[in-house]
């Protein structure tokens, strides 16, 4: 039978390509997002690859969504023991004009949606005795202009991580996080839209300023995953890997 992963935010960009490189590695992938049926290109691809995929709704942020989420996984495609806390939102806006809403609405996907999802599963991965949860912070949680919901919240997913670490590892589970730098998707495609920069150019400036001198793309991140939750990185607990085309902190 084949290990279980889940993957949030799987039904487009780095959370797609993350659950088709999983599947490739012959993981069974639970594809969650918010809406079921927008899963549906994700699970497709993999299962014309020969491989098995669940489509499942759920918002993260809420409690009752992911423990029935997770439960329709153990049960349908068996215990899960790989997390991948992939989901995001962004409401970029500057400190003064930022609201209410644009900063809750952030904490409530990335930092309330990676505890929740976390604690659903860890129970899976203790029974099991092996256990691989990854989460995925940013470069901007080293400061970014316009974003200090953002920001915060991809630096708390560090801190998080690492406790998790320090918490599970007696259990055979590592936790790790992937602080990804410019990465081409639909995200930063309206990022360039909101500032009024035309696609290409956007990329290509983002570009020049990056070691390796080209933008990131979702599968360089899938590949980093793909590496924390295989057997041989069992060792490597509480890391934050940049992956982001050059030295960061």
């Amino acid at each position: 039978m084949s290990r279980v992963a889940i993957v949030t935010g799987a039904a487009r960009g780095i959370g797609a390509a993350t659950a088709r490189r999983l599947a490739e590695d012959g993981f069974a992938v639970a594809v969650l997002d918010l809406k079921a049926e927008d899963c549906a290109d994700t699970v497709s691809a993999i299962e014309s690859a020969g491989g098995r995929a669940l489509a499942v709704g759920a918002d993260v942020g809420d409690d009752e969504q992911v423990e029935a989420a997770v439960s329709r996984i153990a049960a349908e495609l068996g215990p899960p023991v790989v997390l991948v806390n992939n989901a995001g939102v962004t409401r970029d806006n500057l400190l003064f004009k930022m609201t209410d809403a644009d900063w809750d609405v952030v904490m409530h996907v990335h930092l309330r949606g990676s505890f929740l999802m976390s604690r659903a599963a860890q129970k899976h991965m203790i029974e099991a005795k092996w256990g691989r949860i990854v989460n995925l912070s940013s470069v901007s949680a080293l400061g970014n202009r316009g974003q200090a919901n953002y920001s915060t919240a991809k630096a708390g997913l560090q801190g998080f991580t690492k406790t998790l670490a320090i918490e599970l590892g007696k259990f055979g589970v590592t936790a790790n996080c992937i602080a990804p730098g410019f990465i081409q998707t639909e995200m930063t495609k309206a990022t360039a839209e909101r500032i009024g920069e035309e696609w290409e150019g956007y990329v290509a400036k983002r570009a020049a300023a990056i070691p390796v001198a080209r933008a990131g793309v979702p599968e360089d991140i899938a590949h980093a995953v793909s590496f924390f939750v295989s057997e041989g990185a069992g060792f490597v607990s509480g890391q934050v890997l940049y992956v982001a085309g050059g030295p960061r902190n």
